[in-house]
């Protein structure tokens, strides 16, 4: 079976936060037409995401194993093995929604430390001494990420302010997941466009989107 991974990274419930709004609708949408998913959810503001720590790696981006595991500190063993299981449950998807609001340009920072705990040598990347390459051309993978902003940002403009999706959309890009989508909830606190109006013009966009990925 097919799974999808949706990942939240917003601290409001998802009956405050667009973005959680809008990436439930995706994903109820997406379920409805490919029932022979299986959905598995992360909120990542609401479950544990280790922070990035010296002791927990012995080379570059690979966990410590065997003896150098064993010498840890309890906390410490805890933190490496929910590393490994957040890299092993990003693996066994086949798309991802990634829902989000800017923030300072960005997206929230947890998102980024989420993003730090999944990229594992030999998991998602090789680490050579000659070049690091991604792994996740093994199958057939797709990104949705959908962002919600207060503002509007012309097109323009998008490349300069939108750094989140650039970000998003490059680092997935090299490690290996070539289709990728997005969706841009704008407007959100603007009087002339307002919370309900920006959702109801990202729900417009998701149904040509959802069928073309499969």
């Amino acid at each position: 079976m097919k799974k999808l991974l949706y990942i939240t990274a917003s601290t409001k419930p998802e009956e405050m936060s667009t973005s959680k709004a809008v990436g439930r609708e995706f994903v109820d949408r997406f379920m409805e037409q490919y029932s022979d998913y299986e959905l598995m959810e992360l909120d990542i503001y609401n479950e544990y995401i280790p922070e990035m720590n010296y002791k927990y790696f012995k080379c570059r981006a690979e966990l410590v194993s065997g003896q150098e595991y064993e010498a840890l500190s309890q906390d410490d063993k805890l933190a490496v093995d929910r590393i490994n299981e957040l890299c092993d449950q990003f693996l066994s998807a086949d798309v991802y929604v990634i829902a989000a609001p800017m923030w300072s340009v960005m997206f929230p920072a947890k998102l980024k430390t989420y993003i730090d705990c999944i990229i594992l040598n030999n998991k998602v990347i090789s680490v050579t001494p000659d070049k690091v390459k991604g792994l996740l051309d093994d199958k057939e993978r797709k990104m949705m990420y959908i962002q919600s902003s207060g503002g509007v940002y012309p097109k323009i403009f998008s490349g300069k302010i939108n750094h989140g999706v650039n970000y998003i959309h490059d680092t997935f890009k090299f490690l290996g997941i070539s289709k990728f989508d997005k969706i841009m909830v704008e407007g959100v606190d603007m009087p002339s466009i307002g919370r309900e109006a920006a959702i109801e013009k990202a729900v417009e966009e998701m149904d040509d989107i959802i069928s073309n990925m499969q």
